[in-house]
Order: C-alpha cells, then sequence, then structure tokens
C-alpha cells in the first residue's frame, strides 16, 4: 500500500466521528457498570477492571496476529516507553469502577468533571498549552456547581467521594501523558492500549486474590442469571471500546477534547440517573448545583470543541482507524 502523506491533516468529519465514538461508548458503559454494580450488586469492581484488561489484550492480539493492527513487538525499552501510564491506566481503571459502585449517577457525573480542570491545568503544565478566559470562567462554574451539589448531597458517601477524586487525577493524567507517548513512529494508540493492559493485569489479579475480591466474584449468585452474564460481557467488550474511543479521540483531537465528549456525555448520564438506579435522594440545592455544573459544563464544552475543530493537526497512516481508511 502507497503511504499516504504524512502530513495530511484529519478532516472535520474525522475528528467529530472519533468524539461521537467516545462519547457513545463512554455514555454505554456508565450505564451497562452501574447496573452490574448497584442494580445486581455485584461485589468486585476490581475483577470487572480484570475482564476489562483481559478482554483489550485478546482483541488487540489477534487482530495482530491476523495482520488487522500493527504494533511493536516486545522490547525492553517498552517499559520505559510507556511509564506511567500502565500506573495511571490501572488507577483509573479501578478507581472509576469503584466510584460507579458507591454513587448515584448524578453525583457521580458532577464530581467526574473536576476531570476538566485538572485536565486543564495538567496541559498548561506538560504540553505548554494556554487557555482563552472565556474558558477559564466555564471551568469555575463548574466547579462552583460541583461544589454546591456535593455539599447538599443527602446520600453522602466517603469511601465513593474519595475514589471519583482518585479517578478524576488519573483521568486526567492517563489523557495528557497519552497524547505525549502515543507517537505512532514508536508504540502507536494499538500499542500503548494493548502493552498498558498486559503489564497491569497481572498485578491487579494478584490484588485481587491476595484481598478475597476474587473469591467473592467467584461465590457471586448471579452467575447462572442469563441477563447478568450478557451484561458482564458487554461492560468487558466496552472496557476496549472505551479504551479504543479515548485513545483516538486524544489523538484526532487532544486530551482536553476527549475530557469535554465526556462532560457533554455526562449531561444526559446525570438526568437519565435521577430516575434509574434507584439511590439519587433529590434536594433543592442538590440540583441546583447540579444545573449550574452542567450549564458551565456545556458552554464550556462548546467553546472548547469549536476551537479545537479550527484546529489542524498532522495525521499518519497508523493513527487512521481501518473503518476510516480509504
Amino acid at each position: 500500500m502507497e503511504e499516504p502523506d504524512a502530513a495530511r491533516p484529519p478532516s472535520r468529519l474525522v475528528r467529530l466521528l472519533s468524539a461521537l465514538f467516545y462519547g457513545t461508548c463512554s455514555f454505554l458503559i456508565v450505564l451497562v457498570n452501574k447496573a452490574l454494580l448497584t442494580t445486581y450488586g455485584f461485589p468486585s469492581p476490581i475483577v470487572l477492571g480484570i475482564g476489562q484488561m483481559a478482554t483489550t489484550i485478546m482483541i488487540l492480539y489477534v487482530s495482530k496476529l491476523n495482520k488487522i493492527i500493527h504494533f511493536p513487538d516486545f522490547d525492553k525499552r517498552i517499559p520505559g516507553k510507556l511509564f506511567p501510564l500502565p500506573l495511571l491506566y490501572v488507577g483509573n481503571h479501578i478507581s472509576g469502577l469503584s466510584s460507579t459502585s458507591k454513587l448515584s449517577l448524578p453525583m457521580f457525573t458532577v464530581l467526574r468533571k473536576f476531570t476538566i480542570p485538572l485536565t486543564l491545568l495538567l496541559e498548561a503544565i506538560i504540553l505548554g498549552k494556554q487557555y482563552s478566559l472565556n474558558i477559564i470562567l466555564s471551568v469555575l462554574a463548574i466547579v462552583l456547581g460541583a461544589f454546591i451539589a456535593a455539599g447538599s448531597d443527602l446520600a453522602f458517601n466517603l469511601e465513593g467521594y474519595i475514589f471519583v477524586f482518585l479517578n478524576d487525577i488519573f483521568t486526567a493524567a492517563n489523557g495528557v501523558y497519552t497524547k505525549q507517548k502515543m507517537d505512532p513512529k514508536e508504540l502507536g494508540k494499538y500499542g500503548v492500549l494493548f502493552y498498558n493492559a498486559c503489564f497491569m493485569i497481572i498485578p491487579t489479579v494478584i490484588i485481587s486474590v491476595s484481598t478475597g475480591d476474587f473469591q467473592q466474584a467467584t461465590e457471586f449468585s448471579h452467575w447462572k442469571n442469563v441477563l447478568f452474564i450478557i451484561q458482564f460481557l458487554l461492560s468487558c467488550l466496552l472496557g476496549f471500546l472505551l479504551m479504543y474511543s479515548t485513545v483516538l479521540c486524544s489523538y484526532y483531537n487532544s486530551a482536553l477534547t476527549t475530557a469535554v465528549v465526556g462532560a457533554i456525555k455526562n449531561v444526559s448520564v446525570a438526568y437519565i440517573g435521577m430516575l434509574v438506579g434507584g439511590d439519587y435522594i433529590f434536594s433543592l440545592l442538590n440540583f441546583i448545583g447540579l444545573n449550574i455544573c452542567m450549564a458551565g459544563g456545556l458552554r464550556y464544552s462548546f467553546l472548547t470543541l469549536n476551537s479545537q475543530l479550527k484546529h489542524k493537526q498532522p495525521v499518519d497512516e497508523e493513527s487512521i482507524p481501518l473503518n476510516m481508511k480509504s
């Protein structure tokens, strides 16, 4: 196949499709994970995370064997190239699943919005980016609304809050470092996904077994429930698709745009979560805080996406997904 021009910029349609793909995967996995961990009461977010990692490894390895995708074979330099992504990857994975199980969807989505100011700060420090006053004011509205909502949360769960704030930190750092590490001439997006999962699945299994978490999962009563099994497998598949779509969106756009698309998705998840899940307790001040946060998130999202779509960045052949190649 003839190599395309390495400096060819992605089209607006490609950027929009990558953002839409990420938003859809992110939306679905929150709902499926919430059903598994809260509705069914599955006791082990860690085991669910292991299932998602194993699915990622199998899909990418089989695809590589069949020459559908390409990423480098393992060598001793790869851990150094990836660090600290594997640690951020597993921290993001486990803290996200743990916070989903302990918080109502509206509070989960509001508190997850702290990913945006953290990403903005990290991109400014690590990637040297600068942002307009309008964007900064929108971020302040997000933070204000989140504080109001959290201060009047009648279903307050300290453990859930700790996990979700850890998840915000891991998500922001993971997005920024993924953008920095996934040079197509090095590991590329497939290599980043594959080796992250490979390096962290064994330590995660060891932690799960040693803490008794794995035994709780194997003794879970719903393993004979066909609907539960289907949703568990769907969550594992969506775990891979979410990681792939996150890398895809970060590459074609930016780590910040990925966080913004997630924020737009969270608006719908938050309001749907008031009606499903059964663990949201309404209070007027909490509802006001939720809406301030959502309004700030939407304004911020439109400002950033509009700015990002006007920006052009080079893409080479390895970075273009199979269904978008000519």
